[in-house]
């Protein structure tokens, strides 16, 4: 049972997946604590002791790639809250370089966290808000989920994955009462670019096809980071407002670029084609041989 006072136990449970510092999760946690919610926020173990903790928000190890590792913390949730009224699966990583040569472990590791970690998530949690017939469920996505670009084809693809996998899921919870959320961030200032040019550290020289391609490549790393990028307390609390609201939209598209990105999206392939290549560096010709 909750030890929660009755006052804490009226306010909403929000479960939020990748919160450490520094992160759009992070702002997250702060977004959802100043709407009432008690939040929970998660992260890998070793990003524990950067979580936001307050008298509002409590704070959970949680690895989105291990089965025991989400049912452990949706458990715990449950034994110390006594539900969960929103999921926000935010946790996410990048993928940076070019697909032909990018190793099958990096490929691999961005679907299991991005798509299948959501899944993880939502197997864990919606049989829990259907028998309450209640719950929102928000996954998050990106822009580039609906208009790919060169140097981060894995990353693009496991968006793309979310996207599709929340518009199907929005219909199979809707008879359990269960709302589902897709957002769609344009470009946020975060940690992202940072932890993208991390992974990418000392791997210019391992590009064989596409050596020429290097600086270009490690420009993409942090293209979202621009300084025109959305501030990330500004993006948490506009999507905080809106999935708390009496009737949640279906989608929430918000952020810089997201104007640009929707144009392409809606553009035939040669127009984005011819955009993403002169963008990205690709429009060189490469020097003979």
């Amino acid at each position: 049972m909750s030890s929660q006072p009755m006052a804490d136990q009226q306010k909403p449970v929000v479960l939020i997946t990748g919160c450490a510092k520094g992160g759009i999760g992070y702002e997250y946690c702060h977004a959802f604590s100043a709407l009432g919610c008690r939040v929970v926020a998660t992260d890998i173990p070793d990003r524990v002791p950067d979580l936001a903790a307050s008298d509002t928000t409590a704070v959970l190890p949680l690895d989105v790639t291990s089965e025991s590792s989400v049912h452990d913390a949706v458990r715990r949730v449950l034994s110390d809250h006594g539900r969960i009224d929103v999921l926000v699966n935010n946790a996410g990583i990048g993928c940076t370089g070019p697909l032909a040569e990018l190793a099958t472990e990096s490929v691999r590791r961005a679907m299991d966290v991005n798509f299948l970690g959501q899944v993880r998530m939502v197997r864990a949690v919606a049989p829990h808000m259907a028998s309450r017939r209640s719950g929102r469920v928000v996954n998050v996505g990106s822009v580039v989920g609906n208009a790919a670009t060169p140097w981060a084809a894995p990353y693009c693809a496991s968006k793309a994955a979310v996207h599709a996998a929340t518009d199907a899921l929005r219909l199979e919870l809707r008879p359990f009462g269960v709302h589902v959320v897709k957002v769609v961030p344009g470009a946020v200032r975060s940690s992202l670019g940072h932890a993208n040019k991390a992974a990418m550290a000392g791997g210019k020289g391992e590009w064989r096809m596409y050596a020429e391609f290097a600086a270009a490549i490690e420009e993409r790393a942090a293209a979202s980071q621009t300084g025109k990028a959305t501030d990330a307390g500004v993006f948490a609390r506009h999507v905080a407002r809106k999935v708390m609201s009496a009737r949640p939209p279906r989608q929430i598209v918000y952020g810089h670029m997201t104007l640009l990105f929707a144009a392409l999206a809606a553009s035939p392939a040669w127009v984005r084609d011819a955009f993403f290549t002169r963008r990205f560096g690709l429009d060189r010709k490469m020097p003979p041989r």
